[in-house]
């Protein structure tokens, strides 16, 4: 290996779409993107996810930390690279399949004022926050926003509620599981007052519908994950797309499908929409009668062969990544019909 390392910028190629866009000194392969407005597929921005993963057909990167469930040593001996921790040490030229010229809206920073807190299950907040008036913030249905904390902290949470429903105020809602000891959600669930003022940048992550496509769709959500799936079927429905869609919704308990009765009154309103809710611990107060189990499970055993249909899935990590094997491995999905969005905490962010 040379001692000598050549200078950015850096010129970095995707293909098979030709795309093309330039990394600075320091830049990690997917800000460089972000920042030129070139759609890469990524989910949680911080090496724990594995969403971003692509392979390097040439050029040299170095990784920082990341969790080797996102990208294996073998992985990365066979070229494969997390575009959001690593940066370029000479041109690079990568292979994504998801890259699109409309996809990336513009990533900006605004003020957002608290408008509406509701709990919606005891350990779930609906957070709904007031946008600048002015500022006309675009972004699809199943993407997330970063708050940006004091000491440069971020937390990142999806939005509820599908772009169309800014036209009668801009606003945006967020579903937030209270995790104890967590210093954001701690005082979500504690301090927060309606007209506090806190400061959001996005949009990020390419966890959205593709339209073109008219395939059936499997909509997969764990917990709180719920929430962009929740935005995708309000844009399903605004835009009259007739794709038959299965939702299928797991919780430990049936209190965590705390949208139950939202999902069964679009189920009058949407003839190809199926719902199947799931819960693994349930307990014998609940009364509960429905499909038990680990929520992917249920689609496993509801469907022989998903080579012809497209997967949306968002949730714990664990949930995400079984699905992407089982369905691809056993179940005929193509691997770049599976989009995820995994929800990583804190504690999945640093392994523990």
């Amino acid at each position: 290996m040379s001692s000598t390392v050549a200078a950015a910028p850096f010129q970095i190629s995707v293909q098979p779409s030709g795309r093309s866009y330039t990394a600075l000194e320091g830049e990690t392969l997917l800000g460089a993107a972000i920042r030129s407005g070139v759609g890469l597929p990524y989910g949680c921005k911080d090496g724990a996810c594995g969403s971003c993963k692509c392979k390097k057909l040439s050029g040299t990167v170095v990784h920082g930390e990341h969790q080797s469930k996102a990208l294996t040593v073998e992985e990365e001996e066979a070229g494969f690279v997390l575009t959001c921790c690593a940066t370029p040490q000479t041109d690079v030229v990568l292979e994504s399949r998801q890259v699109t010229d409309e996809s990336a809206f513009p990533v900006k920073k605004m003020p957002v004022r608290v408008a509406a807190l509701e709990r919606l299950s005891p350990d779930v907040m609906r957070v709904r926050l007031q946008l600048p008036a002015a500022d006309t913030f675009r972004y699809h249905a199943g993407q997330y926003v970063e708050f940006l904390l004091q000491g440069g902290a971020r937390r990142a949470y999806s939005m509820a509620n599908a772009p169309h429903t800014q036209s009668a105020g801009p606003a945006m809602e967020l579903h937030i599981r209270h995790m104890p000891g967590g210093k954001f959600t701690d005082h979500v669930f504690g301090a927060m007052k309606e007209k506090e003022i806190l400061r959001v940048e996005g949009p990020f992550g390419s966890f959205y519908l593709r339209e073109e496509s008219t395939k059936p769709i499997v909509l997969l959500a764990s917990g709180t994950g719920f929430a962009p799936i929740k935005a995708l079927i309000e844009h399903l429905q605004f835009k009259g797309i007739q794709r038959p869609a299965t939702l299928y919704w797991g919780g430990r308990r049936p209190q965590d499908l705390y949208l139950d009765a939202w999902v069964r009154e679009q189920l009058a309103l949407m003839p190809n929409l199926r719902y199947v809710p799931v819960v693994s611990d349930a307990l014998p107060e609940d009364g509960w009668t429905g499909r038990t189990g680990f929520v992917h499970q249920a689609v496993l055993d509801d469907f022989a062969d998903l080579s012809g249909h497209q997967v949306y899935a968002c949730g714990a990590p664990i949930v995400v990544e079984s699905a992407r094997s089982s369905y691809t491995a056993t179940r005929g999905l193509p691997p770049e019909e599976f989009y995820a969005d995994a929800f990583t905490s804190e504690a999945d962010k640093h392994g523990g």
